[in-house]
């Protein structure tokens, strides 16, 4: 039965686990659960991480002009002192390049998803057809937001540590071991507080301002304009809603965890037995580390981690559709636009959406 009224985040959660419960088991389909885990995968919906490291004691060189595996350095490195500056560069450069790459199809990833709940299925090329240009307005937003996060952050600890300096406390720390104490805790403190602002908008604007610019095609700082007046209004009720959000995530965190390291372990047996049997035979077909070698195993280390993180993503799929059906349940009857597609017979009753501030 759909509400009349804002109802409570706790209230919001039953419709939300019906929802995936729905979209996920009736009925069962594997295809379905496959894209939704690459798109919550690319729309940081779950996050995970990991890696490894293998060595072994070097052996005879058998070749003149380059490094066998597990030598060290590699011998082109050695010869060419200004290759490793351009290596860093080339390395800064298609970082910064891949960073904006893949903040930007996380913001279309985050439109396909919140799609694809409202609408029960997941259709990835049609859902980033029809969503590019919404995502580069949350692109835009993304940026303007690093950019101002970054500043800030510079400014809290760049005026504390001039203030700190300027004062003599570094040149002679013994003679002020209780500010420099005080000073580093309350840093400290800042930084969390920071942290956790930065953590708050970036939950608030993925699961309120996303349907509003996907349902209206507005820019991401006129949605949070209406969301900060709704926050004005209802502060208790949202409140409520990111304290509860944060329980539920911890709870589970915990229980996806556990399954993930099970299915994990599993994996490392056939996984690792595959790399140590394929680096065995390079040490034995007398390959040497070159351009070529490191490059093959950048990417066959580069696709593990993608396999990887593509199975914990499977693992997490109730995760990926619960949270942001939750979001939806408890921001539909606030939200006129929102409740017409989840009620469409009961939205009529509900009040529009405010005007955006002028």
């Amino acid at each position: 039965m759909p509400a009349q009224t804002p109802i409570s985040a706790a209230d919001a959660i039953n419709p939300a686990f019906q929802h995936a419960k729905r979209q996920l088991f009736e009925p069962f389909r594997f295809a379905q659960w496959a894209r939704l885990a690459f798109v919550g995968l690319l729309a940081g919906e779950m996050g995970s991480g990991g890696g490894c490291h293998s060595g072994f004691h070097p052996g005879p060189v058998h070749h003149v002009g380059a490094a066998p595996f597990g030598s060290g350095f590699p011998w082109q490195f050695a010869h060419h002192p200004a290759l490793p500056v351009g290596v860093i560069a080339f390395l800064l450069v298609s970082g910064f390049a891949l960073f904006l790459g893949f903040t930007y199809i996380n913001c279309v990833m985050r439109f396909i998803l919140f799609d694809s709940i409202v609408a029960k299925q997941c259709h990835i090329r049609q859902g980033w057809v029809r969503n590019t240009g919404r995502g580069l307005r949350l692109f835009v937003w993304q940026l303007l937001l690093t950019l101002a996060a970054f500043s800030a952050f510079i400014v809290l600890i760049g005026v504390p540590v001039a203030g700190a300096w300027s004062a003599g406390w570094f040149a002679h720390p013994r003679e002020h071991v209780l500010p420099l104490v005080l000073f580093g805790v309350g840093l400290f403190l800042l930084l969390i507080v920071f942290v956790a602002l930065l953590a708050v908008v970036h939950v608030m604007t993925k699961d309120f301002v996303v349907p509003q610019m996907a349902l209206e095609n507005i820019s991401a700082i006129e949605g949070w304009q209406r969301l900060w007046s709704w926050l004005k209004a209802e502060k208790l009720g949202y409140a409520g809603y990111f304290g509860m959000k944060i329980v539920m995530s911890i709870g589970a965190g915990i229980a996806m965890g556990i399954v993930t390291l099970f299915v994990l372990l599993l994996l490392l047996v056939p996984v690792g037995g595959m790399g140590v049997l394929a680096v065995l035979a390079a040490k034995a077909a007398g390959a040497t580390w070159t351009f070529q070698t490191i490059a093959l195993a950048v990417i066959a280390g580069f696709i593990a981690l993608l396999l990887i993180l593509f199975v914990i993503s499977l693992i997490a799929v109730p995760a990926i559709v619960f949270f942001p059906a939750y979001s939806i349940y408890f921001l539909a009857p606030r939200y006129a636009p929102l409740a017409s597609l989840l009620w469409p017979q009961a939205a009529s009753s509900l009040p529009a959406a405010p005007p955006l501030p002028a």
